[in-house]
Parts: structure tokens; C-alpha cells; sequence
């Protein structure tokens, strides 16, 4: 079942997890008015690019199916996990490891059963 689409997926979700990324960036400043608190680079950017992932999340539909999409989508909480410990510094902890091996566990019975 992996194919080019599940490729495509990951690159989906991977846009995702930057656009989360970008807007947290920009949550964590202060602006001078409310106007500049939404009509930010950070802003824009991070809808704009939650936006071409979900363009290619469904076109990832055609190749991978409703379950396949669905099931690839957690694969963007182990991203943003990833992306928060380098940009943000957060850590990692016991319980977020045993989540990932849960997701990857849940994604590797799905495609081969599946």
C-alpha cells in the first residue's frame, strides 16, 4: 500500500505541522494591535500553508482511500512533537514516546493488514 500518494501524505502532513509551527511563533509575540495579531507574515503563512496541505490531502483520496488518509493522519502529531523540540525547545517525554510508537504501531498493522 505504500505508493506515491502515501508519499504525497507525508509531505501533507509535514506542511501541516510547519503551518502549527509558524502560528505558535506568532502566538508567542506581542503586537501593538489586534489587526497586527491576525494580519501577520506568520499568520498568513501558516493558513496559507495549512491550506496547500489540505489540497493535498485530498488528492492523496484518490490513491490511498478514506481509511488510508485517515490513517496517515497522526503522523502529524509526531512531526509537530519533533518540530516542537527543535524550535521550541519542549521536551520529549515518556508518555509522548510510547504515543509515537502507538501511532507508527497503528499505521504499520493498518498497511499490512490493510
Amino acid at each position: 500500500m505504500i505508493n506515491k500518494f502515501f508519499f504525497l501524505m507525508l509531505l501533507a502532513e509535514l506542511i501541516a505541522s510547519t503551518s502549527q509551527v509558524l502560528l505558535k511563533k506568532s502566538a508567542e509575540r506581542n503586537y501593538p494591535s489586534i489587526i497586527r495579531e491576525y494580519l501577520n507574515v506568520l499568520v498568513i503563512g501558516g493558513y496559507a500553508l495549512l491550506m496547500i496541505s489540505m489540497v493535498i490531502s485530498i488528492f492523496c483520496y484518490d490513491g490511498l482511500g478514506y481509511m488510508g488518509v485517515v490513517v496517515m493522519e497522526p503522523v502529524g502529531y509526531i512531526i509537530v512533537m519533533i518540530m516542537s523540540r527543535i524550535f521550541f525547545k519542549e521536551k520529549v517525554s515518556a508518555r509522548k514516546l510510547v504515543g509515537v510508537f502507538l501511532i507508527l504501531s497503528g499505521i504499520a498493522v493498518f498497511n499490512l493488514l490493510g
